[in-house]
């Protein structure tokens, strides 16, 4: 994966033309004298990164930015079809900026266009703030929207030729105070202004709405425009207005999406990652906050390798009552050798029986001697076990049994990952250990901290692989698949022991730092392996799931 400005986006050919633009003559000169001469420091085009064919590239968004976009698509609107700002604006938020789509119904009819966005036609006024009231006999009680004071009566009638009283709130203005206290757009269905900002800040406030705020006036589809409703909120209101107007134009968006991380204000911006290819793609971009994200589903972390269909499904799977109510996820389990209560208190499977000394993998139960060897087939379900099942009772046992396989390692790798996390206090203090008994460096220290942050990566890539192995079909590519989990698996767990082990002295730091080292190094390779072979296998459609993705 990659950022724009940090890794494939950087188009270096451009770097290169942007120096050659400058004092053509002069460098013209340079060239003839000195061809093969270029400055040092300017990266060369064979360094840039290699992109991976299934990763994405993307941008990082401020709010201003956002804002800026929007700015900018509503200035060239209404240059081209020469309406106020405030019209081009609605009309974009109607056809959900699709400027191409607008400009052929516009031009096309341009009343309908206007009308069907909620704006009146071409040669109505768009206002009548100073517009008296018609008179009594072309004035016909009216129904109205649901507003502030649906309770009132429901009635607009002129008490005089220059006099109006407020359909909602039944308040009477004389002929010098209409103008100034009430309020009508191009529909003409005035309303005081006090039930106006009633009514928009319910709407606002209360329900959310922006960019759809209609008139009162039940069976009215006017827009109310921006500045007005700038013109009659209080401040706290209007800014909340326009987050919300921000907000809908993000989430109108096939291309941006909000950092769902907390307290982050960031926008991410991805043109690579359409819906027609989350099917193929696993779209993880990382925002300036420091979090990964799934650009195609907005998860709050990357779910690689596995696609956000299958991570919606899995989800929904987990949380159905029906599933989980026979598997209570706890965090004890008892020795297959003394039934003794054991509490797992590290990342790592390999267990001991403080009782029995019985030594077993948290995962299986099973001797944690075989684990180190050809016969480790922890991560692999036996689906042998559902081959013989004849009635209904026990193909449900055994597709239970199957699913609570996935589960268990799934959910005890976001468990290990989650303790991994609390190795770090304790690794801060065995550098510290290592800096005063070792004479280490800070510098030469930092091997253990990078360590951790392998062992987390991958537990949480084993992770989601557990979830993409239940809904695989069992063929030869899922024979490779599970070859390359268990070799990750098996990796991930030797490093985690070796994280817990304690330094007794200083020939043991230096084993424990090449140790560590060399099994870290190992892990982020055949993490890489399993990441690489399963994402290309997704464009290789060389997978094969039980459910339509």
């Amino acid at each position: 994966m990659s950022s724009d400005g940090e890794n494939d986006e950087f188009l270096y050919e451009d770097a290169y033309d942007d120096a050659f633009d400058q004092d053509d003559e002069v460098d013209d000169l340079d060239s003839m004298s000195e061809p093969d001469v270029y400055d040092a420091l300017s990266p060369a085009i064979e360094e840039a990164p290699q992109r991976k064919p299934y990763d994405v590239s993307w941008k990082v968004k401020t709010l201003q930015e956002i804002i800026d976009m929007q700015t900018k698509e509503i200035s060239k609107i209404q240059s081209v079809l020469e309406v106020p700002p405030s019209s081009a604006a609605i009309l974009l938020r109607h056809y959900v900026w699709n400027s191409e789509k607008l400009q052929e119904q516009f031009w096309n009819d341009p009343a309908s266009a206007l009308e069907e966005a909620g704006l009146s036609p071409p040669s109505s006024p768009t206002t009548r703030t100073s517009t008296l009231p018609p008179s009594p006999t072309r004035r016909t009680t009216r129904s109205l929207k649901a507003g502030p004071s649906t309770s009132l009566p429901k009635r607009a009638r002129s008490i005089n030729t220059g006099s109006f009283e407020c359909p909602i709130c039944c308040m009477e203005f004389d002929e010098l105070s209409v103008p100034s206290q009430t309020y009508s757009m191009g529909c003409e269905h005035r309303f005081c202004k006090d039930c106006w900002k009633e009514y928009l800040v319910v709407k606002i406030k209360g329900e959310g709405e922006s960019a759809k705020i209609q008139c009162m006036e039940s069976g009215c589809g006017r827009v109310v425009r921006e500045e007005v409703i700038d013109d009659l909120v209080e401040k706290d209101v209007s800014r909340r207005y326009h987050n919300l107007l921000n907000a809908a134009f993000v989430a109108d968006s096939s291309t941006l999406r909000w950092c769902p991380h907390p307290n982050c204000e960031y926008i991410i911006q991805c043109t690579q990652a359409p819906p027609r290819m989350l099917n193929q793609l696993v779209p993880t971009v990382e925002c300036k906050c420091g979090h990964d994200l799934c650009f195609g589903c907005g998860y709050a972390a990357s779910h690689r390798p596995v696609l956000c269909k299958i991570v919606r499904l899995w989800e929904k799977k987990c949380a159905d009552d029906s599933e989980t109510a026979n598997w209570l996820q706890a965090n004890t389990k008892e020795c297959t050798k003394c039934q003794s209560t054991i509490e797992k208190n590290g990342g790592c499977n390999h267990m001991t029986c403080k009782k029995c000394k019985w030594e077993f993998c948290w995962v299986c139960m099973g001797p944690w001697s075989e684990h180190g060897t050809a016969w480790y087939q922890c991560n692999r379900f036996d689906e042998k076990s559902g081959i013989d099942a004849r009635d209904t009772q026990a193909k449900s046992r055994a597709s239970l049994e199957r699913y609570l396989h996935y589960f268990s390692r799934w959910a005890n790798h976001e468990h290990s990952a989650k303790l991994d996390g609390e190795l770090y206090q304790k690794t801060e203090k065995k550098m510290e250990q290592m800096q005063n008994s070792g004479n280490l460096s800070w510098i030469e220290v930092q091997f253990a901290k990078q360590a951790v942050d392998v062992a987390i990566k991958a537990r949480v890539t084993l992770k989601w692989s557990y979830c993409m192995a239940f809904y695989l079909k069992r063929n030869n590519m899922t024979e490779l698949f599970e070859d390359n989990q268990r070799d990750l698996e098996r990796a991930v767990e030797t490093l985690g022991y070796s994280l817990e082990q304690s330094i007794s002295d200083t020939e043991s730091i230096a084993k424990l730092r090449q140790d560590i080292t060399n099994q870290a190094a190992y892990v982020q390779k055949r993490h890489d392996i399993l990441m690489d072979d399963t994402l290309k296998g997704y464009l290789e459609r060389r997978w094969e799931f039980s459910v339509d993705i």
